[in-house]
């Protein structure tokens, strides 16, 4: 039988019923339809297309219209002007698309999707189909040295990845199909997940999906409320948790899809008692897409989504890997894990392989502790952290913890029971929180930074990194056509960053006497800054601190106790 080489946008289902979502106003499979056929010819021609819309459907609208005109949709992880010009470096983009006339788009013209009136929509306006092997999006992640890496999606790949996914998630739920389903989503369309478990599982799984992106607890809660049942939360393991913690009463829900992080059971089986829903969590990656489930609360092994395969291997180097190919896959592709293998189609993910930590010769990873160590009750959130001094020959994990009902002891004793001895830490630092992005993610760069700002004596010099934001609302004033951060905000960050570190905080105390200061070379719109904190020795008690911009030293100066300490 020959595969039909066009497959439409949207899959089979009853085309007057809801496709999306708007503020708790309904839209039609058709309208939405007509949406496309009006928006498309006001895009532009000439090459990739930028999506940079917020709302879930004008960015649905906009995907559709550029696979309508032939075109590439590029999703990059944000909107900073950085980033959109570093989009040139993988591609050359023609325009942007924005649903927002206050972005900026510096250096790429934009085209504003704008609402339509029911009149002014397209009556029955056709099914639009494209090529299977058409190149439908790049999703673009920030590579080592911070230029975007494209990941291109071909149409079929994406149909098939969908279509795999509908399969697992029906089964799951003991429903014939999605129909019916409405998505409300945390998570941003930009990035894979997001985009696979809303705006594709709508149009090519039969579900809805609501517009926006709800982000404070009473938030979604509200969006909730806003949309019938069934209806599935989508979202990640450090916002659901933030939610639950919230205390906020959730509507029920039938399906909480959930990306891959550390995920302890007891969470998931809060989550699950709060809604009343089935937790799922999807793992996959930017170049496979979604490839496999679990239901946390039944089992830890992974199940990979239709025909495909994992096996294990070693690369070039005779380092071990872990390989997903099969079905809609289109390329053997390793992954960034550890596994364990049950089989060639369930396993147990272990962590991530650059996180593999060596202690006393044992060999574990700090994503599995991490979820142990979130897996006590009472720990609200924690991560383990490798310090690079060796204590008795051995270097010693530290376990940073926001657990305010917990003490050292109970969360070392609880860890025994959990994790190999070699791995209990011999430290516990309890913090108010941690500096984790918008996401949820904790980088190395910044758990490494926050580690050793905790760590650090009142003797001890610290380094602090800081990024001057492109868009800081200082430059629009500070001058005109020469933007440079004015010297009392950049005197603030260090002193923020002072904060940052609870003994030369300690040191100055709450009220510290500015000393010293000289600007010595202007920070510009984008500068990385590092900030040496240099505790001055005998009975001044004095801080030095000079900031660099790359290798030229921007600032120096002196903090001296205030009259309070």
């Amino acid at each position: 039988m020959t595969t039909p080489s066009l497959l439409p946008l949207i899959a089979e289902r009853d085309l007057d019923q809801p496709l999306a979502w708007r503020g708790g106003v309904p839209v039609s499979g058709r309208e939405f339809l007509a949406d496309v056929a009006r928006f498309a010819p006001e895009l532009r021609d000439g090459g990739p297309v930028v999506n940079l819309c917020a709302d879930r459907y004008a960015f649905a609208v906009a995907l559709a219209a550029a696979l309508v005109r032939g075109e590439t949709s590029f999703l990059p992880p944000d909107a900073r002007p950085d980033t959109l010009a570093r989009l040139h470096e993988v591609g050359d983009p023609a325009f942007a698309v924005i649903d927002d006339a206050k972005v900026e788009t510096p250096g790429l013209p934009s085209v504003l999707f704008a609402d339509r009136t029911p009149a002014e929509r397209v009556v029955d306006a056709p099914m639009p189909a494209f090529d299977r092997g058409m190149h439908a999006v790049s999703l673009l992640t920030s590579g080592s040295t911070g230029a975007p890496q494209p990941h291109a999606k071909r149409w079929g790949t994406l149909v098939g990845n969908i279509s795999a996914a509908v399969q697992r998630l029906s089964s799951l739920l003991g429903r014939p199909s999605l129909s019916g389903l409405t998505l409300v989503a945390t998570v941003p369309v930009q990035h894979s997940y997001g985009l696979e478990s809303t705006v594709l599982l709508a149009l090519l799984g039969g579900a809805a999906f609501d517009s926006g992106r709800p982000f404070f607890p009473a938030d979604v809660a509200k969006a909730l409320a806003s949309v019938p049942r069934p209806r599935a939360l989508v979202t990640t393991p450090f916002h659901l948790k933030t939610l639950l913690l919230s205390g906020i009463e959730l509507p029920p829900v039938d399906l909480i899809l959930s990306a891959t992080a550390p995920l302890s059971p007891q969470l998931a089986a809060q989550a699950e008692q709060a809604t009343g829903g089935k937790l799922i969590e999807i793992y996959g990656s930017t170049e496979t897409g979604q490839v496999a489930t679990r239901q946390p609360t039944q089992s830890e092994v992974w199940q990979t989504f239709g025909e495909i395969r994992v096996h294990r291997e070693l690369d070039a180097g005779g380092n071990e890997r872990f390989v997903f190919a099969g079905d809609f896959v289109s390329e053997p592709t390793p992954m960034a894990d550890i596994l364990e293998l049950a089989d060639d189609r369930r396993f147990r993910l272990l962590g991530r392989a650059n996180d593999l930590i060596h202690v006393a010769g044992r060999r574990s990873s700090l994503g599995y502790l991490n979820h142990h160590l979130n897996s006590i009750p009472g720990v609200a959130d924690g991560a383990f952290w490798l310090p690079d001094d060796v204590v008795d020959g051995v270097v010693r994990p530290v376990a940073f913890v926001v657990a305010p009902t917990l003490d050292a002891h109970a969360i070392i004793a609880a860890l025994r029971e959990r994790v190999e001895a070699v791995f209990v830490p011999r430290r516990v630092v309890h913090v108010d929180a941690f500096p984790r992005e918008g996401t949820g993610k904790l980088t190395v760069r910044s758990l490494r930074e926050f580690a050793l700002a905790h760590l650090a004596s009142d003797t001890t010099s610290v380094r602090l990194t800081r990024h001057v934001p492109e868009d800081h609302p200082a430059f629009a004033g500070h001058f005109p056509g020469q933007p440079l951060l004015p010297g009392a905000l950049l005197v603030a960050e260090v002193l923020e960053g002072v904060r940052t570190v609870p003994a030369l905080s300690a040191r100055i105390g709450a009220h510290p006497t500015l000393a010293a200061v000289k600007f010595l070379a202007p920070v510009r719109p984008g500068s990385v800054l590092a900030i040496d904190l240099i505790p001055e020795t005998g009975a001044s008690r004095g801080l030095r601190f000079e900031v660099r911009s790359g290798d030229i030293v921007a600032a120096s100066g002196r903090w001296t106790p205030g009259s309070d300490s």
